[in-house]
This record gives structure tokens, C-alpha cells and sequence, in this order.
């Protein structure tokens, strides 16, 4: 093993050109840590907001990068030995310490999750993060297979939307999704949504009862703060609604419950860092067999080498994904 690695370092807060790709020195193994070579990692809005300068208490220069898939290179875990396919998603990856924009990735040994799987590694790596949170919030909505609920998804060409719609039509559930770009439908199609409505920033109303007059059971809504109250008087009187993003700010201003929540509607939300570790493993590796299976369709948008961290970045913040962008050491 070489000595030193190439990671992606974030060296300030600012724009996509404050990623710079340096020479590290791999890091050294200590007690109930283990030494992971990542094979690819999942690209954040997460981490874009890191980069921004919205975590106040990440310092830098930092390693990007709250999750990535790899090959463990030098373990302190019996259970983990050398060579084991892992995943590794949130518990302050990226943040407290150093994450997956590198060749090389320290982890705590209770972050790792084993998985068997003749994927590819670039697919592979658009898994944790994404599905894992579209299965925590569909379990949160309580979205079963075989059900005959009517599921909304607000932000449906996000990651996140478009695994949830990938699980939903493998549940067999009715879904329909939003997207800001009339040229993003025929991906909402492919991904399995039955009903694709172009969200203009106006009300969803009209369109929305067109398709279901009663409204949806269940709304999921990836959009957050701007979106979140419109959400819970758009799902049927006694449906659920999960707030699980936040790609319009994290707050909802002068937000009052009791008014807002209609009786008997639910507001609920779901944080991937439930899934994280041994809570998630179960979960990922079932999502890794349906994917397998042709069951599950991940969408990835695109795969970026380490050296193109810098575009990456900007193609993430113009919004020019549909669906999941990977970078592979």
C-alpha cells in the first residue's frame, strides 16, 4: 500500500473551486477504526452546503464526503476482516472527521456495513445515502408493498426522489412526483412514477386533484421549508407527510402546528443518520439484492474521476442532475 493518497480537500468555505485535490498521507489505523479503500462515493447536497459554509462547527481544510462504498484495507474489527466489501453513510463523515472524496477513508468500525453484491462500483456507490433515506421515509409514511395508498413525491428528480420512486413502483404503489423542468418528465417516467406534474412555483392544487381529486394518502417531500405547509393541505384529511430534505433552507418561518396541520393529518420527517451502521446494514444490503433483481432502478445521473470534484460540484449546485451523481477515486 502506497503511503500517501489523493483526496479532494476542502480548504475553505466558498465555491466549487475552494475542492482541491492534494497529496494526504493514508491514514494510520488506531483502536475501533478501520482503514477503507473507497471505490466510489455518493455526491451530497449535504456536502455542498458544508462547502458553502452552512456547518458551522465543521472546520477546515476537511475531507469531504458522508458516505462511500470500498474495499476494507486494514481493519481492528474480527467481524470486518481485510478485503470485505463495505458501505459507510453519515455519523459525522465528512464533517468531525475526514469522508469519502479520497482514495482512502478512516471510519469507525461501527459505521461500516458489510455487503455482498456483484454490482458495479459506481452503483453500488449511488446506494446508501440515497435509498437508505427513501426507505427510512417511506417506512416513516408508512408506505408498505402491496398497498393502495397514492404517494406524491415533491422533488422527484432529486436522488432521494427518484430511489423513492424506484421503491414505490417495486411496492406496486401509485406515485406521483414533481420537477421544476419539463425536460426531466420522461426520467420521472422511467424511474417508475405513474403521474409526472411540472411544479412552476405556483400552487399544485389544480394539477395535483386532476390526477387525484381526493389527494394523495402520503406526500414525501424532498423540497422542505417552502413546500412543507403546502404539502400538508395538499394530502387527503388524514395522510401523512414526511419531510426528509431541505432543498429550499432547513426553517419554516412562523410555522404554528395547530393551524397549519390539519386535524388528523400527520407530519413526520426521517434523518438518514437513523440508518447509519448496523441499524442500516440489514435495510442496505435487501436494497442491494432488489437492485440486483431489476426489481429497484437506481438513476445515475453521472460518474466524475476525483480530478473533476471542482465540476462536479458546480453541475450540482446549477441543479443539472436527474437523479444521483457518483465520483470514483
Amino acid at each position: 500500500m502506497s503511503m500517501t493518497m489523493r483526496a479532494a480537500v476542502c480548504v475553505r468555505t466558498g465555491g466549487p473551486e475552494v475542492l482541491e485535490i492534494r497529496e494526504l498521507p493514508v491514514p494510520a489505523v488506531r483502536e475501533g477504526w478501520s482503514l477503507v479503500q473507497v471505490k466510489g462515493a455518493g455526491l451530497n447536497r449535504s456536502e455542498l452546503r458544508t462547502r458553502q459554509g452552512h456547518s458551522p462547527s465543521v472546520t477546515f481544510p476537511r475531507v469531504l464526503g458522508i458516505e462511500c462504498v470500498g474495499i476494507v484495507a486494514a481493519s481492528t474489527d474480527p467481524e470486518l476482516p481485510d478485503g470485505t466489501t463495505v458501505a459507510a453513510v453519515m455519523g459525522e463523515m465528512g464533517r468531525e472527521f475526514d469522508g469519502g472524496y479520497a482514495e482512502y477513508a478512516l471510519l469507525p468500525n461501527s459505521l461500516l456495513m458489510p455487503i455482498t453484491t456483484t454490482l458495479p462500483w459506481d452503483v453500488l456507490a449511488a446506494l446508501p445515502e440515497t435509498y437508505l433515506t427513501a426507505q427510512g421515509s417511506l417506512d416513516a409514511l408508512g408506505v408498505v408493498p402491496g398497498g393502495q395508498g397514492r404517494l406524491l413525491i415533491r422533488g422527484g428528480t432529486s436522488s432521494v426522489g427518484m430511489a423513492a420512486a424506484s421503491i414505490a413502483a417495486g411496492y406496486g404503489v401509485e406515485t406521483a412526483a414533481t420537477t421544476r423542468r419539463q425536460g426531466k418528465v420522461d426520467a420521472l417516467t422511467g424511474a417508475g412514477v405513474d403521474h409526472v406534474l411540472v411544479d412552476a412555483g405556483g400552487p399544485l392544487t389544480a394539477s395535483l386533484h386532476a390526477v387525484w381529486p381526493e389527494g394523495p394518502d402520503y406526500v414525501l417531500d424532498l423540497v422542505g421549508a417552502r413546500t412543507a405547509v403546502d404539502s400538508l393541505h395538499l394530502v387527503r384529511r388524514g395522510g401523512a407527510v414526511c419531510v426528509s430534505g431541505s432543498l429550499s433552507g432547513w426553517l419554516i418561518p412562523d410555522f404554528e402546528p395547530i393551524a397549519m396541520i390539519p386535524s388528523g393529518t400527520k407530519l413526520t420527517a426521517f434523518h438518514s443518520d437513523d440508518f447509519k451502521g448496523s441499524a442500516g446494514a440489514t435495510v442496505l444490503q435487501r436494497i442491494v439484492h432488489e437492485v440486483e433483481a431489476g426489481v429497484y432502478r437506481p438513476n445515475v445521473d453521472r460518474v466524475f474521476g476525483l480530478d473533476d470534484i471542482v465540476a462536479a460540484h458546480r453541475y450540482m449546485e446549477n441543479d443539472q442532475a436527474t437523479g444521483k451523481l457518483v465520483v470514483v477515486p
